[in-house]
């Protein structure tokens, strides 16, 4: 919608759209919602970019967060994280005025329109659909990636994009939850774990703090998915969970030993137990092998060793990530060294544009990812357009 409407400027656009209504993966982005973008400056986005962060400088120049803030109009409110949602927290919302910028320039929606194929023939590119076939002088492909294929993201643009010609980097899950081998995230499905550190290790170094969430059969939550997106080209991931990340082995064993010493006859589960999160604290123990009914007294050094290695470094044992449909963003794509990133322009097929998730550009949660595809959008529209 960004590209048609900067397209429509001084072209004729027709926008070809899958699916019944517009939109309808930013529907359902921040939970239907719609966290659109973010606050913070835009110089302070590139840390928060995953894949090929020097190739977004002249869309997140081109086209800001404020710029986009500005361009929609629409009351917005700051959050967490400095997360940027529209103040009536629904996305659709968002929607409608991108709708009415397309309208307002003239821009030929046809909906329920899957593309077929798409050739370039001489100067013209020939466009079969379900609904019969055009030409056109320029092509913006802006399809997604193959998250949520559900919403119409279904990967097709990869496959025109690598009949034109380009690469098309391996595709991997981003931003999913992790599964792992532990049968104990069974019984603690649903629990919250608040100000943790998680920690991988393998074909490089991660640590992400914040907040987990334990599933049925793994580890969601804000550190889970962005700590995927970090390690999901690794051959090799071994995970741990620092649970008191704010004391080094030192303090937390000097801790230990003073809640000990006050509570020497009781049991070291119910002492665990106003460390941790209680329907932790067994599972914990059972873990690092320390017997949950022992009392404090009968602990040896060996027990606290245990107890304080455990709680640095509790061990998750890593099987895979969840699969690309059930990830936030697709990481891997169109290769960006066969992209010009000052006009979203094709090196290698004149007249072809890309925007958006379709390119192997991704980045972490807080409204980044969305402002990705309206900057490379906005970039693309811009200079697709043929200048009256």
């Amino acid at each position: 919608m960004m590209a048609a409407i900067q397209a429509s400027k001084s072209s004729q656009v027709v926008l070809l759209e899958q699916n019944e209504k517009l939109g309808k993966k930013l529907y359902i982005t921040g939970k239907g919602r719609c966290n659109f973008t973010n606050n913070k400056d835009i110089s302070e986005f590139f840390p928060e970019l995953v894949r090929n962060p020097s190739f977004l400088y002249s869309a997140f120049y081109s086209f800001s967060n404020l710029d986009l803030v500005n361009f929609l109009q629409l009351p917005y409110k700051v959050e967490r994280g400095d997360r940027i949602f529209p103040q009536s927290d629904k996305s659709s919302d968002v929607i409608r005025a991108l709708e009415a910028f397309c309208q307002k320039g003239g821009v030929d929606i046809r909906k329920n329109t899957k593309v077929l194929g798409l050739e370039k023939e001489g100067d013209q590119f020939s466009i079969e659909t379900n609904k019969g076939n055009l030409t056109c002088d320029r092509v913006i492909l802006a399809t997604g990636g193959r998250s949520y294929p559900r919403t119409g993201s279904q990967g097709d643009g990869y496959d025109f994009a690598k009949k034109l010609g380009h690469t098309i980097i391996p595709l991997k899950p981003a931003l999913v939850p992790l599964i792992l081998k532990d049968s104990w995230t069974q019984d603690l499905e649903g629990l919250s774990l608040r100000n943790v550190a998680l920690k991988a290790q393998g074909d490089g170094k991660e640590e992400l703090f914040g907040e987990a969430l334990i599933t049925k059969t793994g580890l969601s939550g804000p550190i889970a998915l962005s700590l995927s997106s970090k390690i999901n080209r690794w051959k090799k991931v071994d995970l741990s969970l620092d649970l008191k990340p704010a004391l080094d082995f030192q303090s937390l064993d000097q801790s230990l030993l003073r809640d000990f010493d006050q509570n020497k006859n009781k049991e070291v589960l119910t002492v665990m137990k106003s460390r941790l999160p209680q329907a932790l604290a067994e599972v914990f123990l059972n873990v690092v092998q320390v017997d949950s009914r022992k009392k404090i007294h009968d602990l040896t050094r060996e027990d606290r060793d245990k107890l304080v290695h455990g709680l640095k470094n509790f061990p998750l044992h890593f099987k895979a990530l969840d699969s690309i449909e059930r990830g936030i963003v697709t990481s891997g794509g169109v290769d960006t060294l066969e992209v010009d990133p000052s006009t979203m322009e094709s090196k290698l097929v004149k007249g072809l544009y890309f925007s958006g998730e379709l390119l192997d550009l991704d980045a972490l949660t807080g409204g980044f990812n969305l402002q990705i595809a309206f900057s490379t959008g906005y970039l693309a529209g811009e200079n697709s357009r043929l200048e009256s």
